[in-house]
């Protein structure tokens, strides 16, 4: 005699596998959602906040506009006008000066910072980071204003302690270099936070086998830092200088609050120039063209320091 059964285990089974296809294929079509919505949004916003500023500002350029009123197209007549102009070029020229200074102070400044936080004897390093990282959070404006009081000639803080230590009043602000040297102090102080936290972490990255080998072969800090932690970090350090250049050429907000590009225009800068062409007199179209040269530039340095950085790799 044979007895056939059937259990819940029988019939249950094609169920199950069943559930299982359609949990696979839920996930499945959950994960082609994701970065597709993910891409979208971010092509909407690059084209909302990047693209489609840069085609207006390249479309006003080749335009007469004054901010109202109808575009007239001009051409090139814009820019023929500006590669003449002695006043684009002494801003340009002083945002270079500018740029040069600022980012090896910036760089040195932030690199110090984070050899000093990562080093093994090194004691209150989260204290020291909230302090040191402070400045990165004070508002450009803010920043120019307190280093403007700090700097003052007649009322400045400095000026006040060399003063009561017997000395002259400095002219820091009548001065163009010395008002140029002060901007260059408080881009540094500012900006210097930021590079400090990519610094630490590329440094935090470096075997510390190698250290200890150096160290075994008798080398001093010095020689520990030269030929194992620059060479090291070095891709983080053209990163932070790529970012500092470009930063540097566009800055604005803290020259405008410290010295408003004085005395007089002579440490007026690029931005600063755009600015006041476009908004302070009205040529918009002449400052979208003065705006367009200065995105060349950018692009220009960005590319000679890229190769730069993979020369040295394939190196």
């Amino acid at each position: 005699m044979t007895l056939t059964t059937s259990g819940p285990s029988s019939s249950s089974a094609p169920v199950a596998e069943e559930d299982g296809r359609r949990v696979r294929r839920r996930r499945h079509s959950r994960y082609l959602l994701a970065p597709f919505v993910f891409t979208v949004g971010t092509a909407v916003l690059f084209g909302l906040f990047f693209l489609w500023p840069g085609v207006l500002g390249l479309s006003y350029s080749l335009t007469d506009f004054r901010g109202w009123g109808d575009l007239e197209f001009v051409g090139l007549a814009n820019y023929l006008e500006l590669f003449q102009d002695s006043e684009f070029y002494q801003s340009l020229g002083r945002t270079f000066v500018y740029a040069v200074f600022s980012v090896p102070v910036g760089y040195v400044l932030a690199l110090a910072m984070a050899v000093a936080l990562t080093s093994k004897g090194a004691r209150g390093k989260t204290p020291a980071r909230i302090i040191f990282f402070m400045p990165w959070l004070v508002s450009p404006i803010i920043a120019g204003v307190i280093w403007r009081w700090m700097f003052g000639e007649s009322f400045g803080f400095v000026n006040y302690i060399i003063q009561l230590l017997g000395g002259e009043a400095v002219p820091w602000a009548s001065n163009a270099d010395l008002s140029l040297f002060v901007a260059v102090l408080a881009s540094a102080w500012g900006g210097a936070a930021f590079n400090m936290l990519l610094f630490i972490a590329a440094i935090s990255n470096v075997p510390q086998s190698y250290y200890e080998a150096a160290e075994l072969d008798g080398a001093n800090g010095w020689e520990r830092f030269w030929y194992i932690t620059l060479p090291s970090i070095a891709p983080t350090s053209v990163l932070v200088i790529l970012l500092s250049s470009l930063g540097s050429m566009k800055e604005f907000a803290m020259i405008q609050a410290l010295n408003g590009g004085g005395p007089g225009t002579q440490n007026r800068l690029v931005v600063q120039y755009i600015y006041e062409t476009g908004f302070e007199r009205s040529l918009v179209g002449y400052a979208a063209a003065a705006s367009m040269v200065l995105l060349v530039i950018l692009m220009v340095i960005a590319i000679i320091q890229l190769r730069i950085s993979k020369r040295n790799n394939a190196w």
